[in-house]
C-alpha cells in the first residue's frame, strides 16, 4: 500500500533552514518535508533511513519522538506562528520500521493566546498507529 497525497499542498521551508527535523541544509538531519491537508493538519511521508535506528530494522525512540515533535511544530507553523515545545508526551505503541515509508500526521487541537495544544501520530502503510503524542507549544517571536 502506498500513501495518498491527494489534496495535500507542499509547505514551504525557509531557504537557510538547519533544523534537525526539516532542514534541507542539515546533511545530518531527517530532512522531513511536510504537506498541508485541507483540514489544516500536516502530513509527512518519509522513508527514514537505517542510520536513525535503535534496534536493527527499527527507529530509535528518540527519533520517533523527534518525528512526532516536528509534526506538532509544523501544525502550529501552518497557522503562520512560530512556537516551541513546552511539554510533550509520547506513547510508543508498536515498533516503527526504518527504511520503510511511514505517514506522520500533526494537528492543533486547541489554542489560547500563546499556548497551542497539539497531537501527532505515526502510521504504517496499513493505517496502524505505531506511535502517538500530544504536546503544548508556546508561541515565540521569530529571531531575525
Amino acid at each position: 500500500m502506498t500513501f495518498s497525497t491527494e489534496n495535500l499542498i507542499p509547505m514551504s521551508h525557509s531557504a537557510q533552514n538547519h533544523c534537525f527535523g526539516c532542514g534541507q541544509d542539515n546533511s545530518n538531519g531527517l530532512r522531513l518535508k511536510f504537506l498541508l491537508a485541507p483540514d489544516g493538519s500536516v502530513v509527512s511521508l518519509p522513508n527514514v533511513p537505517n542510520t536513525f535506528e535503535g534496534p536493527h530494522g527499527y527507529l530509535h525512540g528518540g527519533v520517533i519522538a523527534t518525528l512526532l515533535d516536528e509534526a506538532m511544530a509544523k501544525a502550529v507553523r501552518a497557522k503562520g506562528l512560530t512556537a516551541m515545545t513546552r511539554h510533550m508526551e509520547v506513547d510508543y505503541l508498536r515498533p516503527v520500521p526504518s527504511s520503510t515509508q511511514i505517514r506522520i500526521e500533526g494537528r492543533v487541537t486547541r489554542s489560547e493566546t500563546r499556548k497551542h495544544w497539539t497531537e501527532a501520530q505515526i502510521l504504517n502503510a496499513h493505517g496502524k498507529v505505531l506511535a502517538k503524542a500530544n504536546g503544548l507549544f508556546i508561541e515565540v517571536k521569530p529571531r531575525p
